[in-house]
């Protein structure tokens, strides 16, 4: 997969959302609304489309297909529109959406912080020249190595997701330091686009639950490390998120755990983080979170929550990750086949290299390499060949999957011993 980044002469004051793009007509391609295409999209002669002037048959043509191109003009309006939204609060962007160097020197330019969910992310930002204590560091299952980086290189804010990060972080950092950490708690609150992707309920892998008392015992915990200084609480709700109502109820119940976290230890804490998930279009007609909306109503929340609870407006931080990039972008696949059938035509592209979550509509972060020769004059470069991310998972490259499947065959001739079941299971090896 390759990634092409764009920078446009045009100046912009809307932004609107992704489209994809496979060999088709000019009057086909106009005939998509504008609410699911880059706003620097036009149709051109025989078949091509243009983003911010550029040529997309041109772009494939030198660096191949599938490719992944960003307007960058596009990717700078919607990061300033979130600072105007927000402009008491700290907007990170949320790199598992896309991430690569020129990725990172915009949102950098913009005023934004970094949220990166592993070293290898992290190593990646920092080449790019990004501000560590404007970084975040957060992820479900954070390696010793993710949390020695990230101490070493001096992040700001690690999020911590489990008890037993606690100790091992306390451990890394030096005992004349004291980190910065959030702790990312379950709300209890079901919102997104998909069961999948709904992370602020129980019983599942992300945050301790405020219901059973996992976030309040964690907090403890902390704040006995005199290593690590907790600073504020995190919650992710979950993801493609169109209604700010979710929102509104998570601020709620934070404010109430924030509470509780002054009347048993004595604490107020001065940053609270919502994280991200604001939906964008896939399709015409579909539905996208109204960020001035959101805006308003959780700094409404905020104040006359923390002002019934008597307790100082924490400040905010909020995370937006396709938000920023989804709709700047545009993936070009070539097609390779036409079929009909059932009367219906189905058009195949190549996507072996394209690495997708299931059950939800995202691109596929790669990592960048150094920036190719620009096209006709204009920033055209190449980001691909590295491992990409599934899920916040790093998958390895084109043959990563294949390699492992054959590493787990036994060999030819061999006898397949059965096992005896485990818990109800079977298995052979």
């Amino acid at each position: 997969m390759s990634v092409t980044s764009i920078s446009s002469a045009q100046e912009r004051t809307s932004a609107s959302a992704s489209a994809s793009y496979s060999n088709s007509t000019p009057s086909a391609y106009a005939s998509v609304e504008l609410s699911i295409r880059p706003a620097s999209a036009r149709p051109a002669a025989e078949g091509d489309v243009t983003v911010a002037d550029v040529s997309l048959t041109e772009a494939a043509d030198r660096f191949g297909t599938p490719l992944y191109a960003l307007d960058e003009g596009e990717v700078r309006d919607r990061c300033r529109a979130y600072r105007t939204a927000f402009p008491d609060a700290d907007v990170v962007y949320a790199a598992k959406a896309f991430l690569c160097r020129a990725m990172a020197r915009w949102v950098e330019n913009e005023g934004l912080g970094l949220d990166v969910c592993s070293a290898g992310e992290l190593g990646l930002a920092m080449t790019a020249g990004f501000p560590a204590e404007r970084i975040v560091l957060h992820g479900n299952a954070k390696s010793p190595e993710d949390l020695y980086t990230a101490v070493r290189l001096g992040v700001g804010r690690i999020v911590l997701d489990s008890t037993s990060e606690i100790a091992r972080l306390a451990d890394i950092v030096p005992p004349s330091d004291r980190q910065q950490v959030m702790i990312r708690v379950v709300p209890g609150i079901a919102a997104g686009g998909h069961a999948k992707i709904r992370t602020g309920t129980e019983d599942q892998k992300f945050g301790l639950s405020i219901t059973d008392g996992s976030a309040q015992h964690a907090i403890a915990r902390i704040l006995a490390q005199p290593r690590l200084e907790l600073v504020g609480l995190h919650c992710h709700i979950g993801s493609q998120i169109t209604s700010v109502k979710p929102y509104v109820a998570a601020v709620r119940r934070m404010i109430g755990l924030m509470t509780q976290v002054r009347d048993h230890h004595g604490l107020e804490l001065p940053q609270l983080n919502i994280s991200g998930g604001h939906g964008i279009a896939y399709r015409p007609g579909e539905d996208r979170l109204d960020i001035g909306v959101l805006a308003h109503r959780v700094h409404a929340e905020l104040k006359d929550g923390c002002a019934h609870a008597k307790l100082p407006v924490p400040r905010l931080t909020i995370e937006p990750g396709r938000a920023l990039v989804g709709p700047a972008g545009v993936a070009v696949y070539r097609v390779l086949t036409v079929k009909e059938t059932s009367g219906a035509y189905i058009r195949r592209g190549r996507r072996r290299d394209e690495r997708q979550p299931e059950a939800r509509p995202v691109r596929s972060p790669l990592r960048a390499p150094p920036d190719r020769p620009p096209i006709d004059g204009r920033a055209l470069s190449r980001h691909g060949g590295g491992p990409a991310l599934r899920g916040g998972r790093r998958t390895g490259g084109r043959g990563a999957a294949a390699r492992r499947r054959a590493a787990r065959r036994p060999p030819r001739g061999a006898r397949r011993r059965r096992v005896p079941p485990v818990h109800g299971l079977r298995a052979t090896t």
